[in-house]
C-alpha cells in the first residue's frame, strides 16, 4: 500500500483498503480525492462500494451525465438484493446500453428480468451473455426453461444440450432435458436423461408421468405401426424375436407398406431401454404406478405369465386401511384388478391352470361387494365400462371354475 501511496495509484490504494477491511481509513482517502476531483464519477462509486450508500453511486450518475455504467450495476444490484426486481431490469437495462461486453451484466440482467416476470427481456438477456461466455451452464439453462415456458419445446431441447455439457451433475436439468426430449419426440434421449436422473438419484427421484408417456408411445407405435408376433424376453431363456408388418397407407391412400427397418430397430430400442429402467425401479421396490407399466412391458413382450406376476404386485401395492377411504385410489385398485383378471383369463384360454381363474373370481367379487357397500361406490359406478367388466370376468372366472367338477357329457 505504501508503493500505491508513493506512486499516487489512488484507486489501487482505494481497493487495498477494502481489501484489509480499512473501511475509515479507505472513507477518508475517498473524501480526500473527491475534495479535488469532485467531478470523477468513479470516486463516488468507490464511495458507494465502501459505504453501501446508494446515494454515492446516483452522485457519480449525477457527475457522469448518466454515463457510468459502474454506477448502474451498482444500483441495479443493490435494488435486486432489496427485492424490488423491476427496478433493477431497469438500471441493468440501462447498464448493458452503456456496455454490453459484460457477460455477468447480462446474466444478472436476465436474472431481474426473470423475477420481474418480463420473460422476453429474460431470454434476450440470457441470450447475450451465451453469446458472449458459451461455457456458461446456468445461462443456457435458464434459456431452456424460458423456452419450456413459452412451449418451445425444439428450442429448449438445443438449450439443454449446450448447458449439460458445462453441468452434468444436475438431476434436475437431466429431468427438465427428459421432458423436452419426449415434446420433440426424441423418446432414446427422453430415457437416457430418466437413466441418468435415477443413477444421480440413487432411484429415489422417479418420473411415473414421464414414463407413462413413453409407453403410450410404444403401444402406439406397436398397435398401429406393427404386428407383434414374439419379442425376445431378457427375462426369459427363450430365444424370440419381433415380427413387425407394416400397416401404414401411402400418399395415394395405399396401405400396407412396411415400416422401414431403422424405424423397427428405434422401436425395439425404445422397448428395451423402458424395460431396463422398470427394471431398476421395481429391484428397488417400486411404486404401484410402476408395477403397472412393468406389467404392460411384459404384456408387450408377450410374457402373460410375468404381466400377471407385476399386475398381481400393482394390485397389492394399492391395498391398505386406506384404500376403502379413497374413491379415485379404489378405482385405481378396481382397474388393475380388471386388467389382472384378464391376463387371467387369456392364460386360462391358452391352456394354463383354472386355479388363477377361481382366485380371480373370488377377487372380484370381494371387490364388487366392497365398492357397493363403501362410498367408493359412487365414484366407481360413474365408470359402467368397469363395473360391467369386473362382473363378466367375475361370471366368466365362476363358469371356468365350475367346469373342473362337472363331467363331461
Amino acid at each position: 500500500m505504501k508503493i500505491y501511496e508513493d506512486l499516487e495509484l489512488w484507486d489501487n490504494l482505494i481497493y487495498c483498503y477494502q481489501l484489509v477491511d480499512k473501511k475509515t481509513a479507505a472513507v477518508e482517502l475517498i473524501k480526500k480525492r473527491l475534495s479535488e476531483k469532485p467531478y470523477d464519477p468513479r470516486l463516488w462509486c468507490s464511495l458507494g462500494d465502501v459505504t453501501n450508500d446508494d446515494a454515492s453511486y446516483e452522485k457519480a450518475l449525477e457527475v457522469s451525465g448518466n454515463r457510468s455504467g459502474r454506477a448502474f450495476r451498482s444500483l441495479a444490484r443493490s435494488a435486486y438484493n432489496r427485492g424490488e426486481y423491476e427496478k433493477s431490469k431497469l438500471l441493468w437495462e440501462s447498464a448493458m446500453a452503456l456496455n454490453s461486453m459484460h457477460p455477468d451484466g447480462w446474466f444478472a440482467f436476465g436474472a431481474a428480468a426473470l423475477k420481474s416476470r418480463d420473460i422476453d427481456k429474460a431470454l434476450d438477456a440470457f441470450t447475450r451473455a451465451v453469446q458472449l461466455d458459451p461455457e456458461n451452464g446456468e445461462a443456457w439453462n435458464n434459456i431452456a426453461c424460458l423456452h419450456m415456458i413459452k412451449k418451445r419445446s425444439k428450442e429448449a431441447f438445443i438449450a439443454f444440450k449446450e448447458a449439460l455439457k458445462q453441468k452434468r451433475d444436475s438431476w434436475q436439468m437431466w429431468e427438465n432435458y427428459s421432458h423436452v426430449a419426449a415434446d420433440i419426440g426424441n423418446f432414446s434421449q427422453a430415457m437416457e436423461a430418466v437413466q441418468k436422473v435415477l443413477d444421480m438419484t440413487k432411484k429415489k427421484r422417479i418420473d411415473s408421468e414421464l414414463l407413462e408417456r413413453i409407453m403410450l408411445e410404444i403401444e402406439g407405435r406397436v398397435s398401429v405401426g406393427f404386428s407383434q408376433s414374439h419379442v425376445s424376453n431378457d427375462d426369459s431363456n427363450h430365444a424370440n424375436s419381433f415380427n413387425f408388418e407394416s400397416n401404414v397407407a401411402d400418399a395415394n391412400g395405399a396401405k400396407g407398406l412396411e415400416v422401414d427397418s431403422a424405424s423397427r430397430r428405434e422401436t425395439e430400442q425404445l422397448i428395451e431401454l423402458l424395460g431396463k429402467i422398470l427394471r431398476q425401479i421395481v429391484q428397488s421396490g417400486g411404486s404401484a404406478d410402476t408395477w403397472g407399466l412393468y406389467a404392460r412391458w411384459h404384456k408387450l413382450k408377450g410374457d402373460l405369465a410375468m404381466c400377471s406376476e407385476a399386475l398381481l404386485k400393482q394390485v397389492r401395492s394399492y391395498q391398505g386401511s386406506d384404500l376403502w377411504k379413497d374413491p379415485d385410489r379404489f378405482v385405481k385398485f378396481a382397474h388393475a384388478s380388471l386388467e389382472l383378471c384378464r391376463v387371467y383369463q387369456e392364460l386360462a384360454l391358452r391352456g394354463s391352470s383354472r386355479r388363477e381363474l377361481f382366485a380371480a373370481e373370488m377377487h372380484l367379487k370381494n371387490c364388487i361387494r366392497i365398492s357397493t357397500e363403501q362410498h367408493a361406490y359412487r365414484k366407481l359406478i360413474q365408470n359402467l365400462e368397469l363395473v360391467t367388466g369386473l362382473r363378466t370376468i367375475s361370471d366368466y372366472a365362476l363358469k371356468q371354475s365350475l367346469k373342473k367338477f362337472m363331467p363331461e357329457s
